[in-house]
């Protein structure tokens, strides 16, 4: 099974505009388990404090409270202990916790809109795309079979 680190950015992304990649992502995880998530406290404690900004919560679609829905998506992912700290992989030093719980949580992904992390294209085995990229590869396995 694919195993994903998501960045905050797609889940504000995907509860914005849950027809755009970042909302497939997301629909597929939760509605057929197509990869798994791994999730660590700072970056749930990053994607609630995101979802609560006031030029947020604007865009977020009516028909979902974002927390919650967040949450239902924590329920469902691999909480890791988010032990493992990387320093200097990233410009943003703020990004390098993405890289750090997916290796802790033997992801192959990271999967982000951010310029910052997607130049590294690839860090001790894990693979940092768009999520469209991600989302194609989830096509290609399903059609495939692996």
């Amino acid at each position: 099974m694919l195993r994903a680190v998501l960045d905050a950015n797609v889940y504000v992304s995907a509860a914005i505009r849950p027809e755009g990649p970042p909302g497939q992502l997301v629909e597929r995880f939760v509605s057929d388990s197509a990869f798994e998530i791994v999730l660590a406290a700072d970056i749930i404690e990053e994607v609630l404090k995101a979802l609560a900004y006031p030029k947020v919560r604007k865009y977020v679609r009516a028909d979902i409270d974002a927390e919650l829905w967040f949450e239902a998506i924590v329920v469902l992912a691999d909480v890791i202990a988010g032990e493992y700290v990387l320093h200097g992989v990233s410009q943003d030093p703020d990004d390098d916790k993405y890289i750090a719980a997916a290796l802790e949580g033997r992801a192959a992904f990271v999967v982000t809109g951010d310029p910052d992390l997607l130049e590294i294209n690839e860090h001790a085995g894990v693979r940092i795309v768009s999520p469209r990229q991600f989302r194609d590869i989830l096509g290609r396995r399903l059609k495939t079979g692996n």
